[in-house]
Parts: structure tokens; sequence; C-alpha cells
């Protein structure tokens, strides 16, 4: 069924990998405040918007720095339980509040955010119950896919922000919210996997 039971972590608390992770969770918020203060009132005019070009390239660095910490982690044998408390939520906070900020401007739909969020919220509270008894659900690949689409398709929508009217807009704008609408179907069939995995460890007897 995909399980298997827990193993132990490796390495100190404060290494290169939970360093990176630490940073990307403080850089959040910082990028939701460089964001809010670049974004133009008047979204696509007759020339590229630097502000908001600025807050894409600091997306598309901060949902980078994910493969970061995980090759740190990997390639240095320090695999910790810091690190696998810590990765997932900064991660979720990168897609929540980036999807948050293209909701308040018209980039977004209210169901893509509640698609997302309640997944999060139903895997994490099992995956919890999962853990109490000392068994750990294999992730599969979708959850993989899931990321990468998300992550590709906010920053295609943040760069549209950015963009001046015109076809080009118009063309990354829609392959933009086809990766979106892509990511929210492989969020919700993750998490059935995820379900259908770990189900019988839910339902046993304790």
């Amino acid at each position: 069924m995909g399980s298997k039971k827990a193993g132990k972590a490796t390495g100190g608390l404060w290494t290169p990998a939970n360093i990176v992770t630490t940073v990307r969770v403080v850089l959040v918020p910082l990028w939701l405040l460089v964001a809010e203060l670049l974004c133009p009132a008047g979204l696509n005019g007759a020339t590229i918007d630097a502000g908001m070009l600025a807050a894409f390239v600091f997306f598309v660095i901060l949902s980078l720095t994910d493969k970061l910490d995980g090759y740190l982690a990997r390639s240095r044998g320090e695999v910790t339980t810091f690190g696998k408390f810590l990765d997932p939520i900064a991660d979720k906070l990168v897609v929540i509040v980036a999807l948050c900020f293209l909701l308040e401007h018209g980039m977004s739909s209210s169901w893509v955010l509640l698609v997302i969020v309640a997944r999060e919220f139903l895997v994490s509270g099992l995956r919890m119950v999962i853990a109490s008894k000392g068994v750990v659900v294999a992730a599969s690949n979708l959850g993989k896919w899931k990321t990468a689409t998300t992550m590709v398709s906010i920053s295609g929508l943040l760069l549209c922000m950015a963009l001046p009217a015109g076809q080009a807009l118009d063309v990354l704008n829609l392959i933009s919210q086809v990766l979106l609408f892509a990511a929210v179907v492989l969020t919700a069939w993750s998490g059935v996997d995820y379900f259908l995995k770990g189900w019988k460890y839910l339902v046993e007897a304790d």
C-alpha cells in the first residue's frame, strides 16, 4: 500500500538545508509586502511594470529554494525531524500567500484557494493520525507534479501582472490559467490518492 515505518532522521538542527527552509519562511511575508507595495493601481498599462517584474523574480527565487533545501538535505545526509516539519509548511505558505495576493487582484478564483487549502488541512490531519501509529505513507509523484504545476502557474500569473496589454499577455494569461486549473485537479487527485493509501490506518482500531 506504499507505506513504511518511519525512519530515524539524521543531522543537527541548524543544517544548511534547515537554514534555507527557515529563511524561506521568513521571506514569505517579505515577498507579500514587496508585492503589495510595488503592485500598480492599474494593471497592464502601456509598458512593462518594473515593480511587478521584481515581485515576479522574487517569487521565482522563493520557489526555487524548495529544490535547494531538499538537495542539501539529501546530498549531505542531513534529513532532520525539524526539516520534515518546517519544509512542507514553507511550501504551503509560499503557495497560499501568493494565491491570496492573486485573488486580491482578480487574477485567481476563490475556488482555487478553497480546494488547495482544504486538501492541505485534510491531508495534514490524516498524516498526524497515521504518524501517531508509527507509519509514514510514501508520497507519490502526484505531489511533485502538483507542486511544480502550481508554482509555474502562479509565476505565470505574476508575470502577467507585470506585462503590458497585448497579444503576448493574453496568451500567457490563458496558459497560466490552464496550468492553474491543472494544478487544482492534481491537488484534488493527490489528496484522494493519499486518503486511499492511508484510509486503513484511519479506520483501524487503536
